[in-house]
């Protein structure tokens, strides 16, 4: 049996596994062993083992993951998701869907501090669908505009997904982040038109709210201070090039830190949650890296990745219709893979083959992203649905993901611009002042 064969049952198996709810990381933990030790020897298969793990994990760059996290929960903790809220509504409110319109503009917000879609639309969402509920709002558009607001967090730096992308292929994480700058900008857009759409359509799902005169709009931004600092300090540093990624991180982290302090929010109990979900969540992704370095040492062996390279390199279709097949396979594997999963399985196996097709990395970054964040609003995974829906029970999961649904076209929409303008998600990357 020919190594590519057996990587062919390799990736049936895994897909097995992942049926059965085994743990990702230990379903390609387990095939990775395994398929290595059939196409070398069982000595070799379990030496990886021994090596994988370390080399999988001991990387500066990864230092900025549990990093990004405890800032984001600093900041979490410090409350200032209400306030963001408050000046988005008061800017943005007089528009149709206004407090929709501000709770999208309040996760752009946020993500510029927070690396996690998650916590961004936990973080949101607490604050605004109560607002919207008070309001008259229909579920569907609180909810829905809750849920998508937050995949903008991973799009908009500082972004854990990138950092993991940056590290499986080896690219510039600084580069990476300000690759999604407009695209982020460009997506906050589109889901605020969607709202003024999705309203103008149908007024009775969002009540008209009061005008705010000018000068209570500028009063309000005075609680945003924090967000600017952050940003300020995370991404003009690296944009400058006065401090590299890693050091970005720490340097935002001690700012947020100071914050929290500042604001009297982070008590003893809330600086003990913060280091333990970080720990957590760092634990769980180094985990899952761990899993994919030695899957991917079975997928390097097996030669899937130049076997489908080559076979590709046959094909006479122009380029961009494979990348409108891969795009298309990306966003059906979100819809039954979470995140993490998505781009540790899928980036090892297609990276060869864009770069090959003439593609840029730091784009193809920037797309994978994307699609990520749609899979993170369709069903059945559509994670931060049932974030969502975790916190408003009473509220059916079928109502929240007809909510999503406006926003997943304009996910898709947004993907199809990228892909005709490339060069919008490259203009920041090619201006930067360091080499991030």
């Amino acid at each position: 049996m020919t190594p590519t064969i057996l990587g062919i049952i390799g990736l049936v198996v895994l897909g097995v596994l992942f049926s059965l709810r085994i743990p990702i990381a230990f379903s390609m933990l387990i095939v990775g062993v395994i398929g290595y030790s059939l196409v070398t020897s069982f000595t070799s298969g379990i030496s990886l083992l021994g090596r994988v793990p370390y080399i999988s994990v001991a990387s500066f760059e990864l230092s900025q993951i549990p990093i990004f996290i405890l800032m984001g929960y600093f900041l979490f903790y410090s409350a200032i998701s209400s306030e963001l809220f408050s000046a988005m509504y008061k800017w943005l409110g007089k528009l149709p869907g206004g407090l929709a319109v501000a709770t999208i503009g309040t996760s752009a917000a946020f993500a510029s501090i927070c690396g996690s879609s998650t916590a961004t639309a936990a973080t949101v969402g607490v604050v605004a669908i109560p607002e919207m509920n008070k309001h008259g709002y229909d579920s569907r558009l609180s909810c829905g505009s809750a849920a998508a607001g937050g995949v903008i967090g991973i799009m908009i730096p500082p972004s854990i997904t990138f950092v993991i992308y940056a590290f499986l292929t080896e690219q510039s994480v600084g580069k990476l982040f300000m690759a999604g700058i407009l695209p982020g900008l460009l997506l906050t857009l589109a889901m605020m038109l969607v709202i003024v759409i999705l309203v103008r359509r149908n007024p009775r799902i969002a009540p008209s709210a009061p005008s705010f005169r000018f000068r209570e709009k500028v009063v309000s931004l005075k609680g945003t201070w924090a967000v600017g600092v952050i940003f300020l300090v995370v991404i003009g540093g690296i944009y400058t090039g006065l401090v590299t990624a890693t050091e970005a991180a720490s340097l935002g982290c001690l700012v947020a830190f100071m914050i929290a302090l500042s604001r009297k929010q982070l008590n003893r109990q809330n600086f003990s949650k913060s280091l333990m979900e970080t720990i957590n969540i760092t634990g769980m992704t180094f985990l899952l890296l761990i899993g994919a370095g030695i899957y991917g040492q079975f997928l390097a062996i097996s030669e899937i990745p130049m076997t489908l390279s080559a076979f590709v390199a046959g094909l006479t279709i122009y380029p961009w219709e494979i990348m409108v097949i891969i795009l298309i396979m990306m966003l059906f594997l979100g819809c039954i893979l979470d995140s993490m999963t998505l781009i540790v399985l899928t980036v090892p196996i297609l990276y060869p083959l864009v770069v090959g097709l003439g593609y840029d990395p730091i784009w193809f970054g920037v797309m994978i992203v994307l699609c990520i964040e749609m899979g993170m609003l369709t069903p059945p995974i559509g994670i931060n649905v049932f974030v969502i829906s975790g916190m408003n029970k009473n509220i059916p999961m079928n109502t929240i993901f007809s909510g999503v649904a406006p926003f997943v076209v304009a996910c898709f929409v947004c993907a199809i611009i990228l892909l005709v303008f490339p060069q919008i998600a490259l203009i920041l990357p090619k201006t930067m002042l360091g080499g991030g």
